[in-house]
């Protein structure tokens, strides 16, 4: 069989499978996760041999190390797996939720209940947990979905496609609600993204190129985010030591993350004296800094700063750092240079934090706060599929709620219209 027609079938058992899970219960759900849970724990070792085939073949061919990072599983790894399995068993189930629910002055009961999207496709790389936490979210919020992991992971991936289908099997639910795809043809990919007829929507999960080609070439809609060009702005009512904490662990907690900071707006006012301080602790960390005119003449030995640098997610320890006259100036940089990821402001002045909050257009936006609590968990959200910049469906973190819709519900008495 070749692969359109292997694919083909995937999606329409999928979409079988996503109309058998509307009438799943909570528990049943939640026993299906638990029981991944055990078998992961299980087949740990398998898991762990599968990933260590990965990384030799990865480490061959010149992975890069953010890349290998990512990829990279060992036990608290896993642990960690299983303890989030757990906790999605733990969220309210939002599905059949009633809302809005009011009577028309004709007696008519209108209202909205909250269901599943569908089938969702989820296109990632590298990271052998989205399988797990995309396999779990889409459970729990009813969704039916098709995984395809990158070819670096394709090992890990089939080690843990078994688990979950051991999960399935005991709880007695069809395969075909959680499919992994185990072939590494990139034309797959082609093809998953124009099977509209079976795919409600595709969340893709990776580097820029991927998320390009596939704005390009999908027909069908998408939760994603193309970068994570995230920053902060220190104002000149900042608290010194509250910036120089914030600056320091936004960059430096973990590069190759997508609300990490790459640039840093500093004040004009304050920068002569905060500057110094910063650029010393960076360096004592082993970044990289290229800054403006105006912040090498304060440090002289930061690496001029081009035009594509303010648009760059280095994704890495380098970071941009730009002087600027005030707020009004630095949310203008933002929204021009910015992704509409994540940004923040440390100021102690309630009026600037809030024009900042009101007038800079990303999806997360921070007070006083380091960009890497731009997370689903640290939301309260239980876990997260992914992170969109996009404004319309889902925007931010996107958690159970994200991966739901709603349909109108009316109730009557024999009505009819006149």
């Amino acid at each position: 069989m070749d692969y359109q027609s292997s694919i083909k079938l995937m999606g329409k058992a999928a979409r079988e499978a996503s109309l058998a899970l509307s009438s799943i219960s909570s528990v049943k759900k939640n026993q299906a996760l638990l029981e991944i849970a055990k078998s992961l724990d299980k087949h740990r070792q398998t898991i762990l041999s599968a990933n260590l085939l990965d990384m030799e073949l990865a480490r061959s061919n010149k992975l890069e190390t953010t890349l290998l990072d990512r990829l990279e599983l060992n036990n608290t790894r896993i642990d960690t797996m299983i303890e989030g399995l757990k906790q999605v068993t733990e969220l309210p189930d939002p599905i059949g939720e009633t809302s809005d629910l009011e009577t028309r002055p004709n007696g008519l009961r209108v209202g909205k209940m909250r269901v599943p999207i569908g089938v969702i496709g989820i296109i990632y790389e590298s990271r052998p947990n989205v399988t797990i936490d995309s396999a779990a979210l889409c459970l729990k919020s009813g969704n039916a979905c098709i995984l395809r992991g990158g070819s670096e992971s394709i090992q890990t991936n089939r080690a843990m496609g078994m688990c979950i289908k051991n999960g399935l099997a005991e709880t007695g639910l069809p395969s075909s609600v959680i499919q992994i795809i185990n072939e590494i043809d990139r034309a797959i990919v082609g093809e998953l993204i124009t099977m509209s007829d079976y795919i409600d929507v595709i969340i893709p999960r990776g580097g820029k190129s991927l998320i390009e080609r596939l704005i390009q070439d999908s027909r069908i809609p998408m939760i994603k985010h193309l970068e994570g060009n995230c920053h902060v702005f220190i104002d000149r009512d900042a608290d010194h030591q509250k910036a120089i904490n914030i600056a320091l662990n936004s960059k430096t907690h973990r590069y190759g993350v997508c609300n990490a900071m790459e640039t840093l707006l500093i004040a004009k006012s304050i920068a002569p004296k905060i500057l110094p301080k910063l650029a010393m602790k960076f360096s004592e960390k082993g970044v990289e800094l290229r800054g403006c005119n105006q912040s090498k003449k304060i440090v002289g030995n930061l690496i001029l700063a081009t035009e594509s640098d303010w648009f760059e997610e280095y994704l890495g320890p380098t970071l941009a750092i730009k002087l600027v006259l005030d707020v009004d100036e630095a949310i203008e940089h933002i929204n021009k240079y910015g992704s509409k990821h994540t940004d923040s402001i440390v100021s102690e002045n309630i009026s600037t934090t809030q024009k900042f909050m009101m007038e800079v257009d990303s999806s997360s936006v921070m007070t006083n706060t380091s960009t890497r609590f731009a997370d689903g968990f640290e939301y309260g959200l239980g876990a997260e599929i992914g992170i969109s910049t996009d404004k319309i469906h889902a925007r931010g973190p996107v958690g159970l709620l994200g991966l739901t819709t709603e349909k109108w519900i009316v109730f009557g008495d024999g009505h009819v219209r006149q």
